[in-house]
């Protein structure tokens, strides 16, 4: 009893962490695979949460915009919840174009902005309200919607784009915080969550994006928030388990939307086996030379202080290690850009496919 206790607090802490911990991204990297895709895609439209996010989140809100995020790229936080670059920087650079700007950023009156996409994406988020002052992906789907119809883009571009969607999370981690870690109704959850991505990815096609790749979700339980429980040995089968249900739902739907559209417009991108793949190696080969990859570069002095705490006095409540390119984990649950840049790595051929 005592155990399964324990296994639902780690559960709840988890997810409840993940979902405090906002958003942090960024751009390019000297590892980015620059590859001109005329063909392909000349503007990327980016929904979802902190692991796509660039720079939505609030200032007030988000540790992405306080030190030490984005101390390796660009130099100062910017938004992105990891040391530099997050997955949507890399997409963009294997697509040869420069990263689509913030959501936030196109009421400053610059129409050039908006020449390579829009990332509508928010720390946070989920499929379904998680935080209720940012807008979930339906929202963020109508905040598209609405430049299509203000005439921002025109068919053709639409024709020429493609969707990222990033779904990492964060509907589980709020229902298990309002529900005291209970796991009674996750698997009702999951098929909740995943028949609501397929409603937005099917919906994001129907505005005329002829490209859409959703994320499945990565290894909850190797997240260093979960693998601290074993001093950064070992990951949670719990959460584990619950994700592979997860990604096999989701896959499901993505056939399903692929036959009823006869193309095969929707591709899942597997994170879970990417991020697998490079914290199982047993040897550090080519760029992957990550040192403990179950444990975070950056982190809170104690428990009560995270990555980028201060104190009144404004002193750093933080400790940040010697070399965040050796580490693959940033934070307790967000990759570094070097761990962004392996999972890519890993990624590239299924990407290539798609384009």
């Amino acid at each position: 009893m005592e155990k399964k206790k324990n296994e639902m607090f780690r559960l709840l802490l988890f997810f409840f962490l993940l979902i405090g911990i906002e958003v942090v991204q960024s751009s390019s990297h000297h590892h980015h695979h620059h590859r001109s895709h005329d063909y392909c895609c000349s503007k990327l439209f980016v929904f979802g949460d902190s692991y796509v996010d660039t720079g939505n989140s609030r200032v007030s809100v988000s540790r992405g915009w306080h030190k030490p995020y984005g101390m390796t790229f660009p130099g100062k936080p910017a938004g992105r919840a990891s040391d530099g670059r997050v997955f949507t920087d890399f997409v963009a650079s294997s697509i040869g174009i420069k990263s689509p700007v913030p959501y936030q950023w196109i009421n400053l009156g610059r129409p050039e902005l908006v020449k390579y996409g829009i990332n509508f994406a928010y720390g946070g988020t989920g499929v379904f309200d998680t935080q209720s002052s940012y807008p979930n992906m339906t929202v963020q789907i109508s905040f598209f919607q609405q430049l299509i119809q203000e005439g921002v883009y025109s068919k053709l571009d639409l024709n020429s784009s493609m969707a990222l969607v990033s779904a990492a999370g964060n509907d589980y981690s709020a229902y298990l915080a309002r529900n005291n870690g209970t796991l009674k109704g996750l698997p009702t959850l999951i098929e909740l969550v995943v028949n609501q991505l397929a409603l937005n990815l099917k919906r994001i096609y129907s505005l005329g994006v002829k490209k859409v790749v959703v994320n499945g979700l990565h290894p909850l339980g190797c997240v260093p928030l979960i693998t601290a429980l074993s001093s950064y040995q070992k990951c949670g089968e719990n959460e584990n388990t619950l994700v592979r249900f997860h990604n096999l739902s989701l896959k499901q739907a993505v056939e399903k939307l692929n036959n009823e559209t006869n193309s095969s417009t929707f591709r899942i991108l597997d994170l879970y086996s990417a991020f697998m793949s490079i914290l199982s190696k047993k040897s550090n080969t080519g760029s992957l030379k990550f040192s403990n990859r179950l444990e975070p570069c950056c982190v809170g002095i104690d428990s009560a202080h995270a990555c980028g705490s201060t104190n009144e006095n404004g002193l750093n409540m933080y400790r940040v290690c010697d070399n965040p390119e050796a580490a693959f984990f940033w934070d307790l649950v967000h990759p570094t850009q070097e761990g962004w840049c392996a999972v890519y790595s890993s990624l590239q051929a299924s990407l290539e496919q798609i384009y």
